[in-house]
């Protein structure tokens, strides 16, 4: 049993694991491993919180990105209704300078159409004048025709004016 390099081998082992455990190699193997275990749970904790930071982050973005949508909404609807009311106000202003220049040309148009009449009324009233006047004076002679002609005249003008 002791020819066969088998054995040599566990006895080697035994003897290397009584130093190891002698020494106190398991203790330190053992802390080790605690270190990097609870170095490992660290990072993982940090991991955890990150996340849930970058969670949160992302949460409160969404809902930046969702207000500033919706002020944007208000904002484009407003000056949509803005635009609107300033059109509707230029057009009542439209409509109301339309209708002021059309009553002021109705009344140049009818002071000219007055003007018009009184000047045709008074050349009718100067021919009548005129007429009357040439034939009262062939007609009738002498002071009383005088009389006639300065009286006829002014009838005509107080009638046709």
């Amino acid at each position: 049993m002791f020819a066969q390099p088998e054995t040599w081998v566990a006895i080697a082992f035994l003897i290397l694991m009584g130093i190891f455990a002698y020494v106190g190699v398991h203790r330190t193997v053992l802390s080790a491993l605690d270190r990097r275990s609870a170095r490992i749970k660290g990072e993982l904790d940090d991991a955890r919180r990150l996340k849930d930071e970058a969670a949160k982050l992302l949460a409160d973005y969404k809902a930046r990105h969702a207000s500033a949508e919706h002020e944007a909404q208000e904002i484009i609807a407003s000056a949509k209704a803005e635009a609107e009311r300033i059109a509707a106000e230029a057009k009542v202003k439209m409509e109301d300078f339309v209708a002021r220049r059309t009553k002021s040309a109705e009344g140049k148009i009818a002071s000219a159409e007055a003007q018009a009449i009184a000047d045709v009324r008074a050349a009718a009233a100067d021919a009548a004048v005129a007429a009357a006047s040439s034939i009262l004076s062939n007609s009738v002679k002498g002071q009383l025709a005088d009389d006639l002609l300065a009286k006829g005249v002014s009838e005509v003008r107080t009638k046709l004016n």
